[in-house]
């Protein structure tokens, strides 16, 4: 019997951990988990925002393929996903929190509620606590401990005396035993009991839950003993440009955003514009946002506590992640966007307790997001599809590393407003001519635009990504080799789910089985 605990964080960086030698960060529990797992430290997602990102990791498909290319586009119903697989396999996945994947408009009637919203359900999940974006389960749980809810609700995430604009890094109203971290963690606890105390052969597969944590996505603020837990003066320097016109010339796309990135998207009640707000305000910021990741480790260490004192832990595969990254404030940018490493290099730790050979390994060949749907689907004995972009992280964890893995990561980011059509608007651009594809490996960033210019950055050189020398004719080559990677990749990765059969006399043959 094996258990699959799947956990995704939001918004969280892959370089801050204390297992990725972060100065300041400090993450415990999570660092102590990755002492009996496997830590892959280059980690990258395929996507963003939160709804592209997440089709990527549970479809394991590019986004090419998957074609979620927006929160609210809707997921094609055509599409396996990792629960849906887990089901076949005899599982009931479970889901604590949200997955943000927008309903098929085509499987379901004219006035069906769920055509809404951009927060549907994953096909294959069961749902035991569902926390949409107005956080009704949490507010409820709130106030049925005795809170008195402000008007409007969302109010909880001011500091107690008000907004503060710019941020000072004061409280909310609730305590660090009250996050919305604390309530999923508390609502899981509860039904991982359930399954514990179920008959005997109730569930001979083992249970299956999806644990969806909001934080630490914006707004940011954080409780004590999270809020002062760091100092804004510590840390390192901001990557990149100094001024917000310094970080706008490397690229249209990046002026466009700097032009438009509201306070109110990162902290609630302010206004105005990010790109005025100074280092200081920058620097408390980024002290806060440290602040809601080691909560979010603090309430890691007690789900791992609770599936100790279970019996669970010594029979579940645990694999904890993020959906994407945080600019946070590098480059003069907050939020998740573009091409930079912050937006989509994140955390992965996958715990698998029957593979202790290779439990505190650190891993640093290039892993994607899509490569987490076949590994537990391989790790459950379930079928895994010959047409999957991503690979079974299985070698890794058995200690090993196949000598034809990848050497370099690969994302898509689709940056049109499909309800506005602002960014069409802004940069004289078509609808579909709003997208851009990256290849990164350990020298060379090539990020290629639809109908933008390119860009081209030596990292080795260059590694804070401030010099685009795409149009270096010093650089040429090395432009026209990873612009051929680039097209040889995508040839490779387009729909494969028919491709590899072939209809004959004796009926059809399947290539990939």
């Amino acid at each position: 019997m094996l258990n699959v605990l799947l956990i995704t964080a939001d918004q969280w960086r892959g370089d801050c951990l204390g297992i990725a030698g972060h100065p300041q960060v400090r993450t415990p529990n999570i660092d102590a988990l990755a002492a009996e797992g496997v830590h892959f430290a280059r980690h990258y997602c395929q996507a963003a925002p939160c709804a592209p990102a997440r089709a990527c990791l549970y479809t394991g498909l590019y986004q090419m393929t998957n074609r979620v290319v927006r929160n609210g586009t809707p997921l094609d119903a055509r599409h396996d996903t990792i629960a849906l697989a887990a089901r076949r396999a005899g599982y009931d996945p479970t889901l604590f929190g949200y997955t943000d994947q927008a309903v098929d408009p085509r499987t379901v009637t004219g006035d069906d509620p769920w055509l809404r919203t951009y927060e549907g359900i994953l096909p294959g999940l069961s749902v035991r606590v569902r926390v949409p974006e107005d956080h009704g389960p949490w507010l409820s749980w709130l106030e049925a401990r005795g809170h008195a809810l402000p008007h409007p609700a969302r109010d909880m995430w001011l500091p107690a005396e008000g907004p503060a604009d710019p941020p000072s890094g004061t409280p909310p109203r609730y305590t660090a035993e009250e996050t919305e971290t604390a309530f999923l963690v508390e609502e899981f606890l509860q039904w991982q009991g359930e399954q514990a105390r179920a008959p005997e052969g109730a569930n001979t597969k083992g249970w299956f839950a999806h644990v969806s944590f909001i934080r630490p996505h914006p707004p940011f603020i954080v409780p004590e003993p999270y809020a002062s837990m760091y100092d804004p003066e510590d840390g390192p320097a901001f990557r990149g440009a100094s001024t917000p016109e310094d970080a706008g010339a490397v690229h249209p796309l990046l002026s466009y955003a700097l032009a438009r990135q509201k306070k109110s998207d990162m902290i609630w009640g302010a206004s105005g514009k990010v790109r005025d707000w100074d280092e200081a305000t920058r620097r408390q910021i980024r002290a806060t946002y440290w602040g809601m990741i080691s909560e979010v480790d603090a309430q890691i260490g007690r789900l791992i506590a609770g599936l100790k004192a279970s019996g669970a832990w010594d029979t579940t595969l645990i694999v904890l992640t993020s959906d994407h990254g945080e600019m946070m404030g590098d480059h003069q940018l907050f939020s998740k966007l573009g091409f930079y490493d912050q937006s989509f290099h994140i955390p992965l730790v996958v715990r698998d307790p029957r593979k202790p050979k290779a439990h505190g390994r650190t891993v640093s060949a290039f892993t994607e997001s899509v490569d987490i749907m076949p590994t537990v689907l391989e790790a459950i004995g379930a079928d895994v599809p010959g047409w999957l972009d991503g690979r079974a992280l299985t070698p890794f964890l058995d200690g090993e590393t196949p000598a034809d893995w990848r050497r370099e990561a690969h994302w898509e980011y689709d940056f049109r407003e499909v309800a506005t059509g602002e960014a069409q608007e802004a940069l004289g651009l078509a609808m579909d001519d709003c997208t851009m594809t990256v290849i990164r490996d350990e020298d060379v960033k090539y990020v290629h635009f639809a109908a933008l210019p390119p860009l081209l950055f030596d990292l080795a050189a260059d590694p804070d990504e401030t010099r685009n020398v795409a149009e270096d004719p010093a650089y040429a080559s090395v432009r026209l080799h990873y612009a051929e990677k680039m097209l040889a990749w995508r040839a490779r990765h387009l729909d494969r789910r028919l491709t590899g059969i072939e209809l004959t006399e004796e009926g059809p043959v399947d290539a990939r089985r």
